[in-house]
């Protein structure tokens, strides 16, 4: 694509509550949103800058700004910017305008079938396990709970949650607050609990351990993961891995890690950083045939885009064109 503009501007909103996990606490979301124009036309897109992958919402508006439009596309895109929140939401807006352009559907740009609603995971932030019990019981309807959890005092919070949701699917998330000790600890409890899954236990580049242990619960990769890159590292350590579009530098290459993820023998998850419904659009596309999928960002908020994604008891509904796509 030639003559085209781009420009990105920070976005607050506010949440729900607040949002606790192992690493600290929140009370809003602060986003990067990325247009790109070709004076006709004007492709969206959205990222979540990650102080953890060493991101700032300044840091990822300057690379925005500094980026050369001539030739821009999205092929030409990758060698331009790494992997990561600012070639997200670049990516997602030409994927946009180019839809746009086109008069089509990104699905069916991209060669894929019409998407429909999937069901996503609801998650219930760190707390105290009273308070965890009183969250579970409010969502005890959802079919998924995903549940932040961070070492001490786990065993209690867990155990609060199953009570407070007898009958919900459980999976959780460590956030890398795990050691061995504690995965041997709390394994056979969250496999007693029913527990299906635990995403990313270890810190990452700290995890070879899992090739040595027996793995009683299935283990997910989040923070190992963000390209086709890091799936040699993975095998033999991980049984999922989750694609989130903030990590693979956007839905060009969230595409193509799902699809070599598969390939490698690993299930698939489609997961989010905090954002609008304007970061989760890309995301449904991907989430199609997910083993699982946790795409609860708007849920959230206190306050979404409009028009946002609908969220029923299907799940989240592919976007319509006025928002994304």
């Amino acid at each position: 694509m030639s003559g085209l503009s781009v420009s990105a501007r920070r976005e607050t909103f506010p949440l729900r509550e607040v949002f606790a996990i192992s690493r600290g606490a929140r009370t809003e979301q602060v986003v990067v949103t990325v247009e790109v124009s070709d004076g006709e036309h004007r492709g969206w897109g959205e990222c979540t800058p990650y102080a953890r992958y060493d991101e700032t919402v300044e840091g990822v508006i300057a690379d925005i700004e500094a980026l050369s439009t001539d030739g821009l596309t999205r092929e030409t895109l990758a060698a331009r910017l790494p992997a990561g929140a600012a070639r997200n939401a670049v990516d997602c807006a030409l994927w946009d305008l180019e839809a746009k352009r086109a008069g089509r559907r990104v699905w069916e740009l991209a060669g894929l079938s019409a998407p429909g609603p999937v069901a996503t995971a609801y998650t219930l932030s760190l707390g105290e396990p009273e308070a965890m019990r009183a969250k579970a019981a409010e969502h005890a309807w959802r079919p998924l709970l995903k549940v932040k959890l961070g070492g001490e005092g786990d065993v209690a919070r867990i155990e609060a949650v199953r009570a407070g949701a007898p009958e919900a699917a459980i999976v959780v998330d460590a956030n890398e607050g795990w050691t061995v000790e504690t995965y041997a600890e709390l394994a056979p409890v969250l496999a007693r609990l029913g527990v299906a899954m635990v995403e990313q236990p270890f810190p990452a580049g700290d995890d070879a351990a899992l090739a040595e242990i027996e793995r009683t619960l299935p283990v997910c990769a989040d923070e190992s993961c963000h390209d086709r890159d890091s799936l040699p590292a993975l095998v033999g350590r991980y049984d999922m891995v989750n694609v989130k579009l903030d990590k693979t530098g956007g839905l060009t290459e969230a595409l193509a890690l799902r699809d070599a993820a598969r390939a490698a023998g690993f299930q698939v998850m489609v997961g989010c950083m905090m954002g609008t419904s304007l970061a989760m659009a890309p995301a449904v596309l991907v989430a199609q045939g997910a083993e699982v999928v946790d795409l609860d960002g708007p849920l959230l908020l206190a306050a979404d885009r409009v028009p946002g994604l609908v969220y029923d008891a299907a799940g989240a509904h592919p976007p319509e064109p006025a928002l994304w796509g």
